[in-house]
């Protein structure tokens, strides 16, 4: 990889472990709605693309209005639920604090919607790590599609090639891989249920930390210091 000046990172699933949010707001919906409710688990492989997707897939008898009108339902509980129980995954505050000392500029890049995103930001304290987020409706396109990465390297004054991109997902490694970003993914997160090791990536990391730690090695081979 080339010498990485910034770093991007995916939300759900790789920052945060918002399952249970997101669980507690679909399991409402299906409650008004009188349909029987899922486990967590199987919601947890309902994530990925986003809130239209993860409510068509609680329902997946309905399509077209009546999905609209469900996902009207979702985030009406959604608003209540999101950033309640989301917790950091381990090693995710060591990474950053780690990204932080070395002057790497970062941005949150979810599929998530803004509404949601920056309330859940502030809910948990990730928000004073980031220079900013980009939403799943901040522009026209969303992961798999590069938009958001390539927004996020020149917002932050960096080229992809030497911006990582950290997330937990084939949507991610895709997004990556389409705007010419380096790209890590984290086995612990919500890729629909799919093995990341199958996926195309520049490595397979345990946390966050260890992401910094390789960048580290990768930036000034044998220093153990990472720097802007």
């Amino acid at each position: 990889m080339n010498r990485i000046r910034s770093v991007t990172i995916d939300l759900d699933g790789t920052l945060l472990d918002t399952v249970p949010d997101l669980a507690a707001a679909a399991n409402a919906m299906l409650r008004e709605l009188g349909r029987p409710e899922y486990p967590m688990a199987t919601i947890a492989a309902f994530i990925g693309r986003g809130i239209p997707k993860l409510v068509a897939r609680c329902l997946p008898d309905l399509d077209g209005a009546a999905i609209d009108e469900a996902q009207v339902v979702f985030r009406r509980h959604y608003a209540i639920e999101n950033g309640r129980r989301s917790q950091l995954f381990s090693g995710v505050l060591e990474g950053l604090q780690a990204f932080h000392a070395a002057g790497l500029p970062l941005a949150v890049i979810t599929n998530k919607a803004t509404a949601f995103t920056e309330p859940l930001l502030v809910a948990t304290n990730l928000g004073i790590w980031f220079n900013f987020a980009v939403s799943g409706d901040s522009l026209p396109h969303k992961k798999p599609h590069p938009a958001q990465l390539l927004h996020a390297c020149q917002r932050l004054g960096t080229t992809p090639a030497e911006n990582l991109h950290i997330g937990d997902s084939r949507h991610d490694a895709a997004a990556a891989r389409a705007a010419g970003c380096p790209v890590f993914l984290v086995p612990y997160g919500y890729n629909e249920g799919e093995d990341v090791q199958g996926i195309d990536c520049d490595a397979i990391v345990a946390s966050l930390a260890e992401a910094a730690r390789r960048i580290a090695s990768t930036n000034f081979p044998g220093t153990g210091a990472v720097r802007p």
